[in-house]
Formats: C-alpha cells, structure tokens, sequence
C-alpha cells in the first residue's frame, strides 16, 4: 500500500487506553489515599482494643490518608501528562488523511467554545444537519491543521534558502531550484487551505442559520461534498511534499559521506 494512501483508524485498544487515562487521573489520589487509609482503620477496629495501639493506627491511617493523597497527585500529573501526548500523537496519525466527521471528538480541544456549544444544541434539535455540522468542523479542523503545518514548513525551507545563500557552488544552486519549488507549493497548498478554512466557516454559519429556521439538509449537498473532497487530497499532499524533502535530505547525507 502507497505511503499516502496510509489511514489510521482508532481501534478499541485506543479507546479503552483513552478512557483508562482519563479516569485513571481522577481515581488515583481517591485510591492511593482512601485504601491505606481504610485498611488502618479496620486495624484500628480489630487491634485497637487498647489505647496506645489505637492511637497508633488512627494516626497512621490519617499519615496514610494525607500521604497517599499526595503520591495520588504526582500519579494523577503524570498520567495527564501522557495522555496529554499520547492524544497528540493520535490526533496527527489520523490527520494525515484528513479529520473524518467521526473522528471530530478527538479534536474537542480545537473546537471553539461556541463551535462545541452549536455542536450541542444542532444535535438536540437535528440529527441529518448535526452530521453535515461535525462534516463541516471536521474541514475546518483540516483546513486549520494544514494552515499551521505549511507554516511551519515554509519557515524550514525558508531558514535552508538562507543558508544556501552563502555557498557558491552548482549543487547549491540545484538546490535552490528545488527549494523554491517546494517553496510554491507549500504556498500554493496553504492558499487552498486559508480558502478551505473560510468555506468551511461560512458553512458552519450556514448551517447554524438553517437550524435556528429549522431548515434541511438540501441546501449543504454540494458545498459538503465539495470541502470533503479538499480535506482529504490536502493533507495527502502536503504528506507527498515532506516525503520528498525527507529523501532529498536522506539523497544529501549519502552524497556527504561519499564525498568524505
């Protein structure tokens, strides 16, 4: 299967991961505190028959009860910290193909607040133009994602056409060449996602609008199909165009260590 062809697709094992992650972060200071705490507590009810020796055991299971809270804390940061970006990791494996309308609930952390809140109400009220919403949401997310990405890289190639500037040799004017080419389209491939951006915006108003008059569906068709499409072939080439700059600079290592 073609590189660029690659989908990834969230399996089980990645929700059931998700949901220990998330949970597991509130439990652990509730658990490591409460359970040390209750089991010096059942001691002190079963051996606690005189004073000193429950004395000590109500005041480990206080210890216990304030320690543990506190090592369930630092548990509870480190979980949330992997999950932090254990869930960035998989939000860039399924962007590269494009954000499915399914797949929007992994993005919740770049939605707008207004966008979860029109998500919330269209949804209570439609279902047809809740799935056209998150279809919507799921190109601007794209649109975004790849606006930021081509930055990013434009600066990269940017920063390697200024240090080209001070070799005079035919190999780094080769490479100019190339970089420039990478460099319009990187820009290109940016344009049509600012446009993408704005058409998926519009249509996420439009929508929005459609549901406060309690329209249908019809009206959004084309304009859907027409951004779904765009969300899928942009990030493919924008993947198609790291990939050569990735064997161009693994075809440059080569060449160094053959001059050497």
């Amino acid at each position: 299967m073609n590189a660029l062809e690659r989908r990834y697709d969230v399996t089980r094992r990645d929700l059931a991961k998700e949901k220990a992650l998330k949970y597991g972060a509130w439990i652990a200071p509730l658990l490591l505190s409460l359970v040390p705490a209750l089991l010096f507590f059942i001691l002190f009810l079963l051996f606690g028959s005189t004073p000193p020796t429950a004395a000590v055991f109500f005041f480990l299971s206080i210890i216990s009860l304030a320690v543990g809270f506190f090592l369930g804390l630092i548990v509870s940061g480190i979980l949330l910290y992997y999950r932090k970006r254990w869930l960035a990791e998989i939000r860039e494996r399924i962007a590269v193909d494009g954000i499915k309308a399914e797949e929007v609930h992994w993005f919740q952390n770049e939605l707008t607040t207004a966008e979860k809140q029109s998500l919330k109400d269209i949804e209570s009220r439609d279902r047809l133009l809740a799935d056209a919403y998150r279809e919507t949401l799921a190109s601007r997310l794209t649109a975004a994602r790849i606006a930021k990405t081509t930055k990013t890289e434009l600066l990269l190639v940017q920063r390697r056409e200024n240090k080209l500037n001070y070799l005079k040799t035919d190999a780094s004017a080769d490479l100019k060449e190339e970089l420039k080419t990478d460099r319009e389209k990187l820009e290109e491939i940016k344009r049509e996602a600012e446009q993408m951006r704005m058409e998926a915006e519009t249509r996420l108003q439009m929508i929005e609008a459609a549901t406060r008059r309690g329209g249908n569906l019809a009206d959004t068709q084309l304009a859907l199909k027409r951004l779904t499409a765009r969300s899928s072939e942009l990030p493919l080439a924008l993947e198609a165009l790291k990939m050569e700059e990735e064997i161009r600079r693994e075809l440059e290592k080569e060449e160094l260590v053959i001059d050497r």
